[in-house]
């Protein structure tokens, strides 16, 4: 055959893949196309391609053309005995002691089909070897380097193909998550209507009684504070219910200016007898002078107490919460740590937990960080946890500094 007919023959089978890349989603029909193409081109038995499936450590095959069933019916291999290139250079194994050689899992039967040399082309994204291309000739031959050239380019359109099909199914598998994500959502509103409805009603009689009852106790009598405070938590109550509500909706916060200190000192008043109850010491690093930024204070008091009270909750007793923060002037952002040395979470765990009804506790709702997730990212802010099973957590909340905040502190000279 002519140098002419043979550039001719491999443009053709360039111009096929490169085609069948842009008109469909299916990897095997493009890897097929492919081995079968280059089979022909080359004058070759067949060929086939193999992929690494990363949770098994296995090759299996995903194309092959002019192979026997039998032998392809032989089924996965070991990557460790196919996966054997290093870093000398070469790109291409050629297999001439089919019995003898290492990589051929299966000697005896290929020798028996005829087969009497192996090409074999690593598929290569992001410099790892993630499978290769194996080539069968029915007689040792010589290669010209145009034709290994050729092979070679194969080998890189099919990492190519590989390459943007994984990125597919990365966004397949973000939209589906997304997905189930509104569907949770949905769900949560759905419930949270109901669950206005069941608990407004009673709150309202506890209000009501609660309100008559202090018109009826002496001044100064010790009745008269615990009432107060049964009025205020059921107000906190129906605040929290109707925050679930505006969650569920998706409505905006209510922001102000508002200073996080003084947030997180309510938060802590409001505990303040848990943490007696349970021998839990708190340890502050407040940074001073922090700016006013625009926050809801109701829905950010919310988050505060329900991440300490989960602290608190995973210390059971006698443990340490510290909480820490600390203005990013670079980031333009407030920070809010909150760590424990509590129980911790597992690691199978953790990628779930502000999921809707994902709860580690026997008597959990799953919605507490569920909640507390939205309520910062609709502040545009960012929520996230770093753990470790049996030494405890850290969640760290970043809110956003409006700029005018920073220009205030440029000007009392806090920028360093």
């Amino acid at each position: 055959m002519e140098s002419s007919d043979i550039f001719k023959d491999y443009f053709g089978v360039f111009r096929d893949i490169i085609r069948m890349m842009h008109t469909t989603n299916s990897l095997e029909e493009v890897l097929n196309l492919g081995v079968r193409r280059t089979s022909k081109t080359l004058h070759a038995k067949g060929a086939l391609v193999r992929l690494l499936n990363k949770e098994t450590q296995q090759l299996e095959v995903r194309a092959a053309w002019g192979m026997d069933k039998c032998y392809l019916s032989k089924g996965k291999v070991s990557s460790d005995k196919l996966l054997t290139w290093d870093n000398d250079g070469k790109k291409i194994h050629i297999i001439t002691d089919i019995l003898n050689a290492p990589q051929v899992a299966y000697p005896q039967h290929a020798w028996d089909h005829g087969i009497r040399m192996m090409l074999d082309i690593p598929l290569t994204v992001s410099s790892q070897v993630i499978g290769l291309m194996r080539i069968y000739l029915t007689e040792p031959r010589q290669f010209s380097d145009d034709e290994l050239d050729f092979m070679i380019t194969i080998a890189e359109q099919f990492a190519c193909i590989l390459e943007r099909m994984q990125l597919m199914e990365n966004q397949k598998a973000q939209y589906n998550h997304l997905a189930l994500h509104m569907e949770k959502m949905s769900s949560l509103g759905r419930m949270a209507a109901g669950i206005a409805h069941e608990i407004n009603n009673p709150l309202a009689g506890i209000l009501l009684y609660s309100s008559n009852l202090i018109k009826k106790v002496p001044p100064q009598s010790p009745l008269e504070e615990g009432l107060q405070i049964i009025m205020s938590e059921t107000q906190r109550c129906k605040v929290i219910i109707q925050g679930l509500l505006e969650f569920s909706r998706d409505q905006e916060p209510q922001k102000s200016p508002a200073n996080i200190n003084d947030i997180l000192d309510k938060a802590l008043t409001i505990l303040n007898n848990e943490f007696y109850i349970h021998h839990i010491r708190i340890d502050e690093d407040l940074e001073k002078n922090l700016p006013l930024t625009l926050l809801d204070e109701n829905q950010i008091e919310q988050v505060l107490i329900n991440i300490l009270l989960n602290a608190a909750h995973a210390i059971e007793k006698d443990g340490i919460i510290s909480i820490k923060t600390r203005m990013n002037i670079e980031h333009a952002k407030l920070s809010i740590e909150i760590a424990d040395n509590g129980c911790g979470i597992s690691e199978k765990e953790i990628g779930k937990i502000f999921d809707p009804f994902f709860s580690t506790k026997p008597s959990g709702t799953g919605l507490g960080l569920a909640l507390s997730y939205g309520i910062i990212k609709n502040h545009q802010g960012d929520i996230r946890v770093k753990s470790q099973s049996g030494k405890g957590s850290c969640f760290i909340m970043d809110l956003p500094i409006l700029p005018s905040d920073l220009q205030q502190k440029e000007g009392n000279g806090d920028l360093k």
